[in-house]
Parts: C-alpha cells; sequence; structure tokens
C-alpha cells in the first residue's frame, strides 16, 4: 500500500469510527429511554442488559453503516479539498480515480460487512430480543400496583400506590381513619410508610393530615415531614 493511501485512509477511518460511534451511543440512549422501566421494574441485572444490547448491535449496524459511511466521506473528503490536499495530489500527477482508490475499497469492505451482518448476525439479534423482552414480561411480578387495605381492628382504609412483594416499605399511601359508624374522622397522605415489626407502628414521611367533621367537610389540614401512627 502506498504512503498516499495509507494518509487518505487514515484521515477516513478517524471520522468513519467516529460517525459509528456517536450514532451507537445516540441509539443506546434513546433504546435505555425507553426500556429502563422495564429492566428496573422486572429487576433485570446489569450483565443481562449489557448481553441485550451487545446481541443488538449488529442489527444496529447493518443501518449506521452506509449513513457513517456517506457522512465519513463527505467529511474527509472537505477537510482534503479545503487545505488543497486534493488539488497537490492531482498537480503531483495522481489522477482523481486513483486518489479515490482507497475510498472505495473501504466502501466495498463496508458492503461486505453489511452483507455478513444482515445475513448472519442480525436474524439472530431480532430473535434475541424477542426471547429478552418476553423473558422479562414472563417474570413473576415483584412490585405490586394499585393496593386497597380495610384494617377493620382499628377501623382504618389504606390506598396504597405500589410496594415491593416482601418489603415493609409503601409508596405514596392515602390512609382514611373512620368511627365506629364509617364516617372518616382524618386522612393521612403520606409520599412513604414503613412498617415497624418490633413495635407495630408505621412511621410516616411527609404527611398531610386532614380533620373532618360528622358531614364530610375539612375543618383543619396541617403538615408534618415525619408522623407515627400505631
Amino acid at each position: 500500500m502506498r504512503l498516499l493511501d495509507r494518509y487518505v485512509i487514515r484521515n477516513f477511518a478517524q471520522v468513519y469510527f467516529y460517525c459509528i460511534a456517536g450514532f451507537i451511543s445516540i441509539w443506546l440512549i434513546f433504546d435505555v429511554s425507553d426500556n429502563i422501566s422495564t429492566f428496573i421494574d422486572e429487576h433485570i441485572s446489569l450483565w443481562l442488559v449489557v448481553r441485550y444490547y451487545a446481541t443488538q448491535i449488529p442489527q444496529v449496524l447493518i443501518i449506521l453503516l452506509p449513513v457513517s459511511l456517506l457522512l465519513s466521506l463527505l467529511f474527509a473528503l472537505g477537510r482534503m479539498s479545503r487545505s488543497n490536499e486534493i488539488v497537490s495530489m492531482l498537480t503531483a500527477g495522481v489522477s482523481l480515480p486513483r486518489v479515490l482508490l482507497p475510498l472505495i475499497g473501504v466502501g466495498l469492505l463496508t458492503v461486505g460487512a453489511s452483507m455478513a451482518l444482515n445475513y448472519s448476525l442480525a436474524p439472530h439479534a431480532e430473535l434475541a430480543r424477542k426471547s429478552f423482552l418476553s423473558e422479562a414480561h414472563a417474570r413473576p411480578a415483584r412490585n405490586i400496583q394499585g393496593q386497597i387495605f380495610r384494617n377493620r381492628t382499628d377501623l382504618r382504609t389504606w390506598f396504597i400506590q405500589n410496594f415491593r412483594l416482601g418489603d415493609t416499605t409503601f409508596n405514596n399511601v392515602q390512609v382514611l381513619q373512620q368511627d365506629a359508624n364509617d364516617n372518616i374522622v382524618m386522612s393521612y397522605v403520606a409520599g412513604r410508610a414503613n412498617y415497624r415489626s418490633q413495635a407495630k407502628t408505621w412511621d410516616l414521611e411527609n404527611v398531610r393530615l386532614a380533620y373532618y367533621d360528622a358531614v364530610g367537610n375539612i375543618t383543619k389540614e396541617e403538615f408534618r415531614p415525619a408522623l407515627t401512627i400505631e
């Protein structure tokens, strides 16, 4: 390989790899943003997520390689033209097809790589994606959503937005305290409720209390950063 070919390929390859890395990073950011709720809810390990995205890269490269090739050619040739390098090569007696020959070779290699990925790894990537998502959705749910509990002993009704199975911490809780006639006398709205099994008490955080009269009108409201109820 001539020194001229190495120089042209080096200028092109630097931009080419930057384009590929940039497009993959953009795709990765958007895909993680779309699926991060599934990863968190299903408690999928980081290693499994890394393996999942490693299987998806060949499928993405089929789309990204031609675009990266075009942008890299435009940028590399434009930079060489602005610095009059192409004019200098032509003045030295090198023909334009000879200057572009290494870039044409890289383009043919890109076509071959795209065809190989399209017929070998890309179909497996789609299968791996479907298998991964179906396995994630088939896992038993660990987060319980939207629960209502009636404590007839203490005359309380609990509205719970969500909590983890086996955990003693509830998120976004509303508790209605009632009297013997099922009239609401007080309500607690807390961002979090934690049950202490030894003391048999509930620790509420960021609590908004509301007091009601006999006809259900709010007579008083107050806010407390922390409150313990039995």
